[in-house]
C-alpha cells in the first residue's frame, strides 16, 4: 500500500495559490504570485532535497501539471529538475489530455476513485504538489495519510487555500517541524482521527 502525501507551501492564513512566481495561477484575479521566493534558504533547500531523494510519484491537478511541465523538461541541470522529469506523474483531469512529459500517466475515470486504487498498488510514495482543487477531493475522500506543510510568514487575505470551506473536520498530529533562517515552519502531519471537543468550564 502507498501513502499519499500532500506537499505544499502556505502563507500563516491558508493560501496556497502561486508560489512560485507571477502569472503561475492568476485565477479570480490573484495578483500574490511569487509570495513564497524570496524566503528561501540552504535549509530549506536541503529539507526539498531529502524529500525528493527518496523514491516517490507524483500526483497533480491539469493546472499544476501544465504548469511543471512547462518548466522542468527543459529546466537548467542545476535547477535539481532531474527528479521530477524521472519521476512517475499521475495526472487527474476531467478532460483527455496529451501528456507529453516523460512518465506522465492519466488517471482513469473518478479522481478519487483512481487515486484510492493507486494508494492499494504497490510502489513509492504519492506526493501531491500544488493542485489546490484536486486537494478538495482528496480531502473530501479521506485519502490523504500525511501533510508536508511549510508555513511562510506573511498573510495575504485571499486566494485558494488548502483547508477551503467544506473541509471536513479532523484532528491532526505533529510528527515531525523545523524552522528556516527566515522564519518558515516546515511541519509534516499526520490525520489523528474525529475532532474531540471540551470544555474549561468547571463543574
Amino acid at each position: 500500500m502507498r501513502k499519499l502525501i500532500v506537499q505544499t507551501f502556505l502563507t500563516l492564513d491558508g493560501v496556497m495559490q502561486a508560489p512560485g512566481g507571477p502569472g503561475e495561477d492568476d485565477d479570480g484575479g490573484f495578483a500574490h504570485g511569487g509570495w513564497s521566493v524570496n524566503y528561501w534558504d540552504e535549509q530549506m533547500g536541503q529539507v526539498m532535497g531529502e524529500a525528493t531523494s527518496r523514491p516517490f510519484a507524483m500526483v497533480l491537478g491539469r493546472r499544476t501539471y501544465d504548469i511543471m511541465a512547462a518548466y522542468w523538461p527543459t529546466a537548467p541541470e542545476e535547477a535539481g529538475g532531474e527528479v521530477f522529469n524521472d519521476a512517475t506523474k499521475y495526472v487527474a483531469s476531467r478532460s483527455r489530455p496529451t501528456l507529453e512529459w516523460s512518465n506522465s500517466v492519466l488517471v482513469e475515470g473518478d479522481a478519487a476513485d483512481g487515486l484510492a486504487a493507486l494508494k492499494q498498488e504497490d510502489g513509492p510514495e504519492l506526493q501531491v504538489h500544488g493542485s489546490a482543487n484536486l486537494i478538495q477531493t482528496l480531502l473530501a475522500h479521506n485519502l490523504v495519510d500525511q501533510y508536508r506543510l511549510w508555513v511562510f510568514p506573511l498573510v495575504l487575505g485571499s486566494g485558494k487555500r488548502l483547508f477551503a470551506d467544506g473541509t471536513v473536520p479532523s484532528g491532526l498530529r505533529l510528527v515531525d517541524s523545523t524552522v528556516s533562517t527566515t522564519g518558515v515552519m516546515m511541519c509534516t502531519y499526520e490525520p489523528a482521527g474525529e475532532v474531540v471537543p471540551g470544555t474549561f468550564a468547571q463543574d
